[in-house]
């Protein structure tokens, strides 16, 4: 029958590597035995003594811990904030492209909005759990293979920008665009599938050309996704002559295929058109027709969003005003 103290033994050396076990057994039976003596010089009785100094020493695989310098948590703080910066930019970056990849192809394929941001936020959520758990499991891997390494040493360059304390100034235009972008997706998507316009047979007829979700729906839905992120931007940084020049560039993207696809009769629903008996090439009363209307009123919007763009850069750019001094 084997002691407290050989099983105590066998409990720590058990959780080290084969190569430390013969080194680490006699300092632990050593620091077992010196705790007993004292125990018994105090007057205790052998048996007595010995489980008395044990409980002293707790648990073995704490012990064995300490002696080979293994932490006994998942991720020390030599990794963890490496950790916590690439998860947060995984989360970032691939849970929205999958989720909204996910989202198109189930409404594409099969038409049916709730069916789709059902199928989009089990993605969403296991993306989550997916991108948490592989990144945690190749930290701790790192952590216990004792790897010193992770090829991203802290330099000052790494520090972060000043808190933009005009941020909260921001705030309600972020809130605006998020909103009027994320109806914005909603219109497209539910005109697709719901319309007070319907066939003789009760059937929805979609306000724009079902042919488009082809190629140019999708397209204008990954611009409302980019104008998203394009307005997180501003919050975060302001504006400045690069937002500006992004600016334009989201302008055209969408500006120019809704001008060609106006122009050439490429955007409406014919069925749609047909049923309400509304032809946007006939003249108004003015001599006008309403596609020139439409197109005219597209440009010039396009054309101040991008010179206002422009001005706020130029306004975000200016050195900023010194106060007069004052003399008594």
């Amino acid at each position: 029958m084997t002691t407290l103290t050989d099983r105590y033994v066998w409990a720590a050396v058990r959780t080290v590597p084969d190569a430390q076990r013969a080194e680490i057994e006699p300092e632990i039976r050593v620091m077992i035995g010196d705790a007993v003596d004292a125990h018994r010089t105090a007057g205790e009785e052998p048996g007595a003594a010995e489980r008395s100094a044990l409980a002293e020493l707790g648990d073995p695989e704490r012990l064995a811990a300490d002696y080979v310098q293994r932490p006994l948590l998942l991720i020390g703080p030599r990794y963890y904030l490496d950790w916590l910066r690439l998860l947060k930019t995984l989360l970032s970056i691939v849970v929205p492209i999958s989720t909204t990849v996910v989202f198109l192809v189930q409404f594409l394929s099969q038409g049916d909005l709730g069916a789709a941001i059902g199928s989009a936020a089990a993605t969403a959520l296991g993306v989550t759990v997916h991108v948490g758990f592989w990144t945690t499991l190749v930290f701790a891997v790192l952590e216990r293979s004792g790897t010193t390494d992770t090829g991203t040493e802290w330099s000052p360059d790494r520090l972060p920008a000043v808190p933009d304390h005009s941020r909260r100034s921001r705030l309600p235009d972020f809130i605006a665009s998020l909103v009027f972008l994320a109806a914005l997706a909603v219109a497209v998507l539910w005109q697709q599938v719901s319309s007070v316009v319907r066939d003789p047979d009760g059937r929805a007829i979609p306000f724009l050309d079902p042919a488009l979700w082809s190629f140019w729906l999708p397209w204008f839905l990954g611009l409302i996704i980019a104008e998203a992120a394009f307005a997180l931007w501003l919050y975060l940084r302001d504006w400045s002559w690069a937002a500006a020049v992004v600016n334009l560039a989201l302008d055209l993207a969408f500006a120019v295929p809704v001008i060609l696809l106006w122009s050439e009769g490429r955007l409406l629903n014919p069925e749609f058109t047909d049923a309400v008996g509304w032809d946007p090439a006939a003249p108004t009363g003015g001599g006008w027709t309403i596609a020139s209307i439409v197109t005219g009123v597209l440009v010039l919007f396009v054309a101040w969003d991008v010179v206002d763009g422009f001005l706020k850069a130029r306004r975000a750019g200016a050195p900023a005003l010194q106060p007069v001094p004052t003399h008594p």
